[in-house]
């Protein structure tokens, strides 16, 4: 059978013999120039290919827009010439071949150009403005140029053909690819496990004991026993490692498979062939705390979906040696729809969501009891110190006057919103508490503000020190607002022991005008 050796003919080689110059002429140099030449024609002749291809697909969108006009002025007429000279020239299209030439044309001004050449051949030909066989003279100059442009298109379509052909005779290195290829792709690694996986197992600690062979070990042992009972120091307990376990977190990509529906294996399945960091050592705990934290909050259907996704889970890893085994064993079963699988797994899936749901409502009955242990009471700072409560017997007259020595700058209008508010508020308290306040009794209000829960009571407390009621001070401060039969005396006495400013006076100032007030009003 002969060889045949024609696949070589494309091959292009060097051989200094066929080099033949001027014996005077340094042989390296003419090497080089020949090189030179070819490389030089190569990439001349890759230049007008690139050229040909682009005249060639400027006159093809050429040739179609001027075919279109052709057809519309044959229709309408000059006045359709003259309305699309008009529109290149004010609102031309800014689309133009797609070529990094300085200066390139656009297509609307290349057909400007075009549709005024046939406009001047039809003047040249004697066609004027008015003239009726203006239209048929712009249309047979378009149709001119349209045979025009299909010739050059051949022209180009020919030499473009010719220059490719000569370009395929030789091989060079933009004919080279790559072929038959091996390489060695390594296996994606292992997803780690999550943050805090295996914090709850106990590591198991080796212990390395040395034993002494000694001659009495009866001995030696009765002496230890008797040493550890005489000795009053032990070594210190080591600490639990519980304290410091850490809670397994969700990733972005297990929050995203704890939202897929229940009872959807095909669509976990698809979802874990996808992401491989979701069968990792943590997940099936993460997505049972994120179950819990659900439940918690009152998000039923999201915590069923966490505890499912993690059985899920949790049975993959059970079936089989490997986790991949275990997952297609697993999925294998629910989408066949095996009844004992489906059964067994959806019990199980019930039951851990039943406990789940116990652990809540216990922890939330630990919480509001340990919150019922707390109460609010009204305690002096120091022993020496009294707690007395100001208590209004109603709100302040409509007529009264302020006398007494510092109240010259008080405003009674101050002094009737303050009054007022002092009402407002108690008024505002329960009756239970209005009767204790009544009664000057701390023991009394301590009680009322222990049956109450502590947000509650801070706000009654914060109201009383607001309103004025209540007083720390080792002096008893009362409002006589609507009392009568004081003495004068005892006011004196009154402002001798106040301690509290009010505004330029004191509280007992202020009671004291208004005892006044209302003596002078009788």
């Amino acid at each position: 059978m002969p060889l045949n050796y024609s696949k070589w003919d494309a091959l292009e080689l060097s051989d200094d013999s066929d080099i033949e110059g001027h014996p005077n002429v340094d042989k390296r140099s003419l090497i080089r120039w020949k090189q030179r030449d070819i490389h030089e024609k190569r990439e001349v002749r890759k230049y007008r290919i690139a050229e040909l291809n682009a005249d060639i697909a400027c006159n093809e969108v050429l040739e179609s827009r001027l075919r279109q006009i052709t057809d519309e002025v044959e229709k309408e007429g000059p006045p359709r010439f003259s309305a699309l000279v008009e529109k290149f020239k004010t609102s031309p299209s800014p689309d133009a071949p797609p070529t990094n030439a300085p200066g390139q044309k656009t297509y609307d001004e290349m057909l400007l150009a075009l549709l005024l050449q046939v406009w001047d051949e039809a003047k040249k030909d004697g066609a004027e403005k008015d003239d009726p066989k203006l239209g048929d003279a712009l249309v047979n100059g378009l149709k001119q140029h349209i045979v025009k442009l299909g010739e050059h298109q051949e022209k180009f379509k020919a030499e473009l053909v010719k220059e490719e052909e000569e370009q395929k005779k030789k091989i060079t290195m933009d004919d080279l690819h790559e072929g038959f290829d091996s390489h060695y792709v390594p296996p994606k690694p292992e997803p780690p496990p999550l943050k805090g996986a295996g914090a709850g197992e106990k590591k198991a600690k080796k212990a390395t004991t040395t034993e002494i062979e000694v001659l009495n070990p009866k001995g030696v042992a009765a002496a230890q026993d008797t040493f550890a009972q005489g000795s009053s120091s032990t070594p210190p307990a080591s600490k639990d490692d519980d304290d410091d376990t850490e809670i397994p977190e969700m990733t972005p990509t297990l929050e995203e498979f704890s939202r897929l529906p229940i009872r959807g294996y095909e669509e976990s399945w698809e979802f874990i062939k996808a992401h491989r960091d979701v069968v990792v050592a943590g997940a099936s705990d993460a997505l049972l705390v994120a179950g819990f934290r659900a439940q918690t909050k009152g998000q039923q259907d999201y915590a069923l979906r966490c505890v499912h996704q993690s059985l899920l889970l949790q049975y993959c890893d059970k079936l089989g040696a490997g986790a991949a085994d275990g997952v297609k064993l697993f999925f294998k079963k629910m989408i066949d729809k095996d009844p004992r699988a489906i059964a067994v797994f959806e019990k199980d899936v019930a039951d851990t969501y039943a406990h789940i749901v116990e652990r809540v409502r216990v922890t939330k009955a630990e919480e509001e009891a340990a919150g019922a242990g707390e109460q609010i009471q009204l305690v002096p700072e120091n022993p020496g110190q009294g707690i007395s409560f100001n208590v209004p017997d109603g709100p302040p007259p409509d007529e009264f006057t302020l006398e007494g020595p510092g109240l010259e700058g008080v405003d009674i209008n101050d002094v009737r919103r303050a009054l007022q508010m002092r009402w407002d508020v108690f008024s505002s308290f329960d009756p239970a508490l209005q009767e204790a306040l009544k009664e000057g009794s701390l023991d009394k209000v301590n009680k009322v503000l222990g049956n109450m829960k502590v947000e509650k009571a801070e706000e009654v407390v914060k109201l009383l020190d607001l309103a004025g009621i209540l007083n720390f001070s080792e002096s008893t401060i009362r409002d006589e607002t609507g009392r009568n039969g004081q003495e004068e005396d005892d006011e004196d006495e009154e402002e001798e022991d106040e301690e509290e400013e009010y505004e330029g006076g004191t509280i007992e100032d202020v009671n004291e005008g208004e005892t006044k007030a209302e003596q002078s009003m009788s």
